[in-house]
């Protein structure tokens, strides 16, 4: 199995520590960190999930920064701030990927982050040459995502007022939102999630997506995808920080 992945790569930072007083200068806690841990994120979080069920991937990505850095208190798990890094994007350009064979890939997985590498047209252009696809994009719906195969949002995401309303009807039968612990709806169709004990969402719509993305070129079959990629979401938000879904492999293997 052979998955093409693009989008914005990133790094993701946690620096966890304690808060013990409040700063006397400002009305502000004083951080005293003590571990840092660092991963992939963004689309590198997609590919290190689909690496993690074996799966061989192919990730095309800016080179330009991007990292993102969490404060974190230890005994919470609160995020006290996020820091952000972000040099100006490059966009990714159709001379960039002339020469790739969409027909040597079993799917094509976009994760566009709306930083401003993957445009309206590249993205487009690559679901027409994709013979299956699945997008999970920040950006408002337009007549250039109607050939995506599957389209995962979240909740918010698809709430967005500037959606164009005759993409939305065209698309809403592969339109996949997600609603945390509700679960998530393909057209009227709920599927809806066990409860758990929620530690960090953080990378939980990296971790739906690929593994709807692999499951489903697996079984071809999008509900049984669904519930994977439910579960293995649900697996990952039980975790501290951004996890990959390896422990998922059995499940994964037994589709």
């Amino acid at each position: 199995m052979k998955i093409l992945v693009f989008g914005e790569f990133g790094i993701d930072e946690f620096v966890y520590g304690n808060c013990t007083r409040l700063n006397p200068e400002a009305p502000t806690p004083v951080f005293k960190p003590s571990e840092v841990k660092s991963n992939p994120g963004m689309a590198g979080n997609v590919v290190n999930n689909l690496q993690s069920l074996g799966i061989e991937t192919t990730f095309i990505h800016q080179m330009d920064t991007i990292k993102k850095t969490r404060y974190v208190d230890e005994k919470s798990n609160y995020i006290l701030i996020r820091v952000d890094k972000e040099d100006d994007i490059t966009p990714l350009k159709f001379s960039d990927i002339s020469s790739i064979e969409f027909s040597d890939y079993n799917a094509v997985i976009i994760s566009d982050y709306n930083k401003g590498y993957l445009t309206e047209e590249m993205i487009e252009y690559i679901t027409v040459n994709a013979g299956l696809s699945f997008i999970d994009t920040k950006k408002p719906f337009g007549h250039w995502i109607t050939n995506a195969t599957y389209i995962k949002v979240n909740e918010s995401e698809s709430l967005n007022p500037n959606h164009n309303k005759k993409v939305l009807e065209k698309i809403k039968n592969k339109l996949i939102v997600t609603k945390g612990s509700n679960g998530c709806y393909l057209g009227d169709i709920h599927f809806p999630t066990k409860k758990a004990d929620v530690r960090d969402v953080v990378g939980a719509g990296d971790t739906f997506i690929s593994a709807l993305a692999a499951a489903f070129v697996k079984t071809q079959q999008i509900n049984d995808s669904i519930e994977f990629a439910n579960k293995c979401a649900t697996h990952v938000i039980q975790k501290r920080g951004v996890s990959d879904i390896h422990d998922m492999l059995q499940d994964f293997n037994g589709l």
